[in-house]
């Protein structure tokens, strides 16, 4: 029986949900498992952000629970075919973990598929990896982008190399089929 290729996800308290769950479930369907990660193996709280009509800024309320099976420093990069960054508000914090940025330019210094979501690219903002890159991200997270050095674009999904970005769980079709097709072509 072959085993499956395996996709990193670090996650942390106020991960979001449907920027978390649906690549979760979704990545097994065409054979990769999924290994979700955080600075601790422990359960975290997840969010949903939804903007309200009328609203000018997202809302956030109390959403699904998340096991993560490893902590970042037990994680060992060489082992996993690509990477998945969630948004939320968990980037803000997460981004000040220096073993998950070690963790992130290995991704990049491979080569290996990149996918990152909304406030993920805070992750890769901090780990220095996108510079000279074109993006795309939550408009409220454009700041983030160029400060790394990318160039921002508001598309529903942007492939650039390695990378997979998008704005937000509304772009999860075209986010997912794009990163699933890099990881099928690096793992054949």
């Amino acid at each position: 029986m072959k085993t499956m290729a395996k996709v990193l996800m670090p996650i942390g308290d106020a991960t979001e949900v449907l920027d978390t769950m649906y690549p979760f479930f979704r990545l097994p369907e065409d054979g990769f498992q999924v290994v979700v990660s955080g600075p601790e193996a422990r359960l975290y709280h997840m969010v949903q952000h939804e903007r309200p009509p009328g609203w000018d800024i997202t809302q956030e309320t109390p959403g699904y629970h998340l096991k993560a099976e490893i902590a970042f420093r037990d994680v060992d990069p060489t082992e996993f075919a690509g990477l998945f960054v969630s948004g939320g508000r968990a980037p803000e914090y997460l981004r000040y973990d220096k073993v998950l940025l070690e963790i992130t330019k290995h991704f990049f210094e491979e080569a290996k598929p990149v996918a990152a979501v909304c406030h993920g690219i805070e992750i890769l903002t901090a780990s220095n990896v996108i510079r000279g890159r074109t993006v795309t991200t939550v408009a409220k997270c454009k700041m983030d982008a160029e400060q790394g050095g990318a160039r921002y674009v508001d598309e529903p999904c942007v492939v650039d190399g390695n990378l997979v970005t998008a704005r937000t769980w509304h772009d999860n079709t075209p986010f997912l089929k794009a990163f699933v097709e890099m990881l099928k072509k690096m793992t054949r």
